[in-house]
């Protein structure tokens, strides 16, 4: 079927971002497995708990459900946002429309991009199987979309941030802007560096599943036979494994967690959680990763072992600053903290010593960051396996000169 979109120039940048973004797709094609009309996820029990968190006091947010890691979606927390105003597909894509969003990468680990105009173009028409998905950590910093930052504010229970003391161009990523059609979304993955994540939704409705921490990687991932030309998408994990979570089968021991996102509702991932996530619709979100005072001890010996010079200079700001988490953080180093399951420390089969920062050196950190040692990727990322992080969330693209 031949796509006449609004722009003339819309085919050849759309077919250059894909080129560019999916090159194993180049002959097998972005929709030969028709899913647009044969994918349907089931209807679901959602058993996610709701809490109404406009006043919600930030320690009881903590007691309850933070340092307990429960999944939660927290209602009312975006209710003064003015992006539900302004972040609509058709304001969007017009306000937006020359500025460039990343939707990909290549395989030398240098961002697509694609003007908005263009994106909004496809994802108006797209028949794809796992659609382009805009997941853009740098909106904040570009002169022409950092007027995004105006339209949300960080919600009160989020707000101390403990990687804020590092240099901001020294953090990790942390803040992506999101946007995507039905069958687009992130696989099931693990937040790296054992952050927690909050996302904001303010347009259409996501579908997630939440997987207890101590779940291993061999049950939560689709089988090799099972990955096809999609192996590391949403629409791949709910034609796969979601069958198998849904089956009398299923371990006990692993409770799932599943929920149906929409408009205004933010979900809260707790450090360790993996999850999936597929959009039903098109959608808009916002979505942060970070460090507390309550996953510190996660946090910080996944920073020493995979960031180390990050890892330094953080230690020497938070010990000017918040001198009474450095027992915190030299304790997390002795051994598996509470609540952390073994296996975020445990081998695996699957391994990569590829670099995952532009800062990692591997080298060792002074003998004020015990612990400090070269140490395999999956360890570093917060589960065992190279590909249990968000790709999109370890790292920020080097640009093309």
């Amino acid at each position: 079927m031949t796509v006449v979109y609004s722009h003339r120039r819309s085919s050849r940048r759309i077919e250059e971002a894909k080129r560019k973004a999916r090159p194993e797709l180049n002959n097998f094609g972005w929709d030969t497995l028709g899913l647009a009309e044969k994918f349907a996820i089931p209807d679901f029990q959602d058993n996610i708990l709701r809490v109404d968190a406009k006043k919600l006091p930030l320690e009881e947010f903590r007691e309850k459900y933070e340092r307990p890691r429960i999944p939660c979606i927290l209602k009312g927390l975006t209710d003064d946002w003015h992006a539900h105003e302004k972040w609509t597909v058709s304001r969007i894509s017009r306000k937006y429309r020359n500025q460039r969003f990343k939707c990909g990468e290549d395989d030398d680990g240098y961002s697509v991009k694609l003007k908005m105009k263009y994106y909004a173009d496809y994802m108006a028409n797209t028949r794809d199987d796992s659609p382009l998905y805009i997941f853009d950590s740098g909106f904040g910093d570009r002169h022409k979309t950092n007027k995004l930052l105006a339209d949300f504010a960080v919600p009160h229970l989020f707000k101390d941030d403990l990687f804020s003391y590092a240099d901001y161009k020294k953090r990790p990523p942390h803040r992506w802007f999101v946007m995507g059609p039905a069958r687009s979304g992130t696989s099931i993955h693990v937040d790296p560096l054992g952050t927690s994540a909050w996302n904001a939704l303010i347009v259409g409705h996501k579908r997630w599943v939440l997987i207890p921490p101590d779940a291993p990687r061999t049950l939560v991932k689709p089988y090799q036979s099972e990955k096809g030309k999609h192996p590391d998408e949403a629409v791949t994990w709910f034609s796969t494994v979601y069958k198998r979570v849904r089956a009398s089968t299923w371990p006990k021991e692993y409770p799932v967690i599943e929920a149906r996102q929409g408009p205004g509702d933010t979900m809260f991932v707790p450090s360790g959680w993996w999850h999936v996530v597929i959009n039903e619709d098109d959608t808009i979100a916002v979505t942060q990763n970070f460090c507390s005072t309550v996953n510190l001890a996660q946090v910080w010996p996944k920073t020493v072992r995979g960031r180390p010079k990050l890892s330094k200079h953080w230690f020497k700001r938070l010990n000017k600053e918040r001198p009474e988490l450095i027992p915190i953080m030299e304790q997390s180093m002795k051994g598996p903290t509470e609540g952390e399951s073994s296996s975020d420390s445990s081998s695996s089969s699957s391994s990569s010593d590829d670099d995952t920062s532009s800062d990692e050196d591997n080298s060792t950190a002074n003998s004020s960051l015990p612990g400090a040692r070269k140490r395999r990727y999956d360890e570093v990322f917060g589960h065992v396996g190279e590909g249990d992080s968000c790709a999109s969330k370890m790292r920020s693209s080097p640009r093309r000169s």
